[in-house]
């Protein structure tokens, strides 16, 4: 049994795989650059988690996805801040990127049943599954049903975080010494966390509310 996991860097592909590196016997980590402002900040992250967990890492290079997206994640339009948080439905919106998720997955879908992969993770959350569809289990679902059409290996998605939000994830991370001195859950360009998009809002609050100090020292400060 081997396994390849969607890693960004961020926290929550870097909490699926502490949890499920050694179960699933994950070997590959692939991390798409389709243009977001981040993009070099997630790339460094997950090569340092990469190393990490000695794992292969690739790096999958979409421009053309990078052309159609027409979203703050890649555009000059503004990302939406923590203030945000409120209005989840507008902030979705304004950070959508056209079929991410299907088309990653389908990807990996690609790299499974090439290379005989059993399983394919993704950070899929429920926090965000309540703004994004392609972060529920209805998804995860229906992907594995198309895969059982489209591909010879039938890979498996698991999205082992699918029914924990952003204080969930963190606690889990702490209770198993999952290192988050490595994430980047940041979405803007420039170094370091910027402390104040949508993306830092939601790890600092989680942070906050698990009462770990040391972490945002070392991730905001």
């Amino acid at each position: 049994m081997k396994s390849i996991i969607l890693l960004s860097g961020g926290l929550d592909s870097l909490v699926s795989l502490g949890l499920k590196r050694d179960e699933l016997n994950i070997e590959l980590a692939l991390t798409f650059d389709y243009g977001q402002k981040s993009v070099q900040k997630e790339i460094a992250a997950s090569a340092k988690i990469c190393e990490h967990y000695k794992l292969q890492h690739r790096i999958i290079k979409l421009d053309w996805l990078k052309n159609i997206t027409q979203t703050s994640l890649v555009t000059d339009k503004n990302i939406p801040t923590g203030n945000e948080l409120n209005n989840p439905e507008q902030s979705a919106k304004q950070v959508w990127v056209p079929n991410r998720n299907g088309l990653f997955l389908n990807i990996a879908g690609s790299f499974a049943d090439s290379y005989g992969y059993d399983y394919i993770l993704i950070g899929a959350n429920k926090e965000e599954g309540t703004t994004f569809p392609d972060n529920t289990q209805e998804f995860i679902d229906s992907i594995n049903r198309e895969f059982e059409f489209s591909t010879q290996k039938h890979p498996k998605v698991v999205a082992p975080l699918i029914n924990s939000d952003k204080n969930d994830i963190v606690m889990l991370a702490l209770q198993n010494k999952i290192p988050l001195e490595l994430t980047m859950s940041c979405y803007q360009d420039g170094d370091g966390h910027c402390g104040i998009c949508e993306s830092c809002t939601r790890l600092k609050n989680a942070l906050i509310q698990n009462h770990d100090n040391y972490y945002i020292k070392v991730l905001f400060e």
